[in-house]
């Protein structure tokens, strides 16, 4: 038996030995079904070789065969057929002891009703859809469970080294380097982390590190950023709700916790939530239960917590902002990120990390960074740390018309950066360098010069006229500041 793509009504076999039933049923049932019809078993089963039927109805009392001998056959032959029986003689006990053993779906006494037999038929054709559905549903998870399972593990054993130790950009004499080796340390064990440092720094990518070197790295690991949510809003996304608890709220909805459950959670800005918010915060901690909003009772969870913020907690303890209860509890193990301006040795690495991705981004291709583009990047202090840095490179790169990234391309604010190891970092202390105001005045001149030539490419005519000198003017100066490039 093999479906017809072409149907639109369902179908139905009408069983029966009695012409003028046959001919009675059909008239019922031929506006909303295709009917096909049967005088004994032996026909019904032709038929049924070569059309796909979905239901059939069978009269109990036939020559040779009864219905539910008929309807036994069917189910061993085609189960997912529906079976109806119509009798009209009082053999009913027989029939009901044989609805187990033959799948009986109805069973009809006549005369029946047509009103009542076209419902009937109705319904079961629409059971028999919703059964069909089920079953091909059930196959396709079946046979996407394996794949589910395999795509759920690659990307695991991917996060893992993407977001592991390995994942955070440093250079053997970086700073961070020692906040690496704490986390090695501590991450196989279920003490809760408060990590501090400006915003920027990588605060969550050092909490992913925490989560993936945990034994809760197959769990899932959950963000919410405190600081950008009023408390109720806060509250309703850290914990959930139940329908109706406020306006709104037009169905049930689990909340970060809940979600989190078995692995961890990263509270980021935890140093901007309100004392009123803390207190509940710090029920969570201590009982490992909440209550969604709405909730007749609370929920026990299994959450690692890591905390991050750009405040001083301690501070803020002492002046009354911060619980000093909750800050205990968060600062099992406390970490500081160190900026960016502390770690310039890893700027060159991590610039070109940062190129990477952001040639994925902005399906772009360059070369690298020039040497001078490097050394600037390396001199500027950096005040928004790596994400500032992912930002100049994006634009940078959206910029270049060239195979290697310039200097030029560079802000004029990081451009006007003088190298570290060569000029002061402003004004003030320019006006603090040893010498009369000729050597001061040499200092800012050449610094003048440099970011100049830079921004021309070292186009000399260009940053000649800029300047209003002449090219050999210039080249007078920069041989006396030793920035004459070979």
């Amino acid at each position: 038996m093999t479906a017809n793509p072409k149907r639109r009504l369902p179908t139905v076999l009408v069983v029966d030995d009695e012409l003028r039933s046959q001919e009675a049923l059909r008239r019922t049932l031929e506006d909303d079904f295709e009917v096909f019809t049967a005088s004994n078993a032996e026909q019904a089963q032709r038929i049924m070789e070569t059309e796909w039927v979905q239901i059939i109805v069978c009269d109990q009392r036939m020559p040779g065969m009864t219905g539910v001998e008929f309807l036994k056959t069917v189910r061993s032959q085609w189960p997912d057929t529906l079976r109806i029986i119509l009798s009209g003689y009082t053999d009913a006990e027989d029939i009901i002891a044989g609805v187990n053993e033959a799948g009986i779906y109805q069973y009809l006494m006549k005369p029946w009703q047509p009103e009542q037999l076209l419902l009937t038929l109705q319904t079961a054709a629409s059971v028999h859809r919703l059964q069909q559905e089920n079953q091909r549903l059930s196959l396709e998870l079946r046979t996407a469970e394996p794949v589910l399972a395999r795509r759920v593990e690659a990307k695991n054993e991917r996060a893992k080294r993407e977001f592991a130790l390995d994942g955070l950009i440093r250079t053997p004499g970086s700073p961070l380097n020692a906040v690496c080796d704490l986390v090695g340390k501590i991450a196989p064990f279920d003490l809760s982390v408060l990590i501090s440092g400006e915003s920027g720094t990588g605060k969550e990518m050092l909490a992913r590190a925490i989560h993936y070197c945990s034994r809760r790295a197959d769990k899932a690991f959950v963000i919410e950023h405190c600081g950008a949510l009023p408390d109720q809003l806060l509250e309703a996304e850290l914990f959930g709700y139940k329908r109706g608890a406020f306006t709104g709220a037009y169905e049930d909805r689990s909340g970060r916790f809940q979600q989190a459950d078995g692995g961890t959670i990263f509270l980021d800005e935890i140093g901007d939530t309100s004392p009123v918010f803390q207190v509940k915060l710090l029920r969570v901690l201590q009982e490992g239960e909440f209550r969604p909003l709405g909730a007749a009772r609370p929920l026990s969870v299994d959450v690692r917590v890591v905390a991050a913020t750009h405040h001083d907690l301690e501070a803020d303890v002492r002046t009354g902002t911060f619980r000093e209860d909750l800050y205990y509890r968060l600062a099992t193990m406390t970490l500081h990120v160190p900026a960016l301006r502390e770690r310039a040795m890893d700027i060159p690495l991590l610039a070109g990390r940062l190129l990477e991705a952001s040639q994925k981004a902005l399906g772009k291709v360059v070369d690298g960074f020039s040497t001078e583009a490097l050394a600037c990047l390396a001199a500027y202090p950096w005040p928004g740390n790596v994400r500032e840095l992912q930002n100049e490179i994006l634009r940078m790169l959206a910029l270049s018309d060239s195979p290697r990234l310039g200097a030029d391309l560079l802000a004029p604010r990081i451009l006007r950066t003088p190298a570290v190891d060569q000029q002061p970092d402003n004004l003030l202390d320019l006006i603090a360098v040893d010498g009369g105001l000729k050597e001061r005045m040499e200092a800012l001149e050449a610094r003048v010069l440099k970011e100049t030539l830079i921004r021309h490419r070292w186009n000399k005519s260009r940053a000649a006229s800029e300047l209003g000198l002449s090219r050999v003017g210039l080249r007078n100066k920069l041989l006396r500041y030793g920035l004459e490039r070979a």
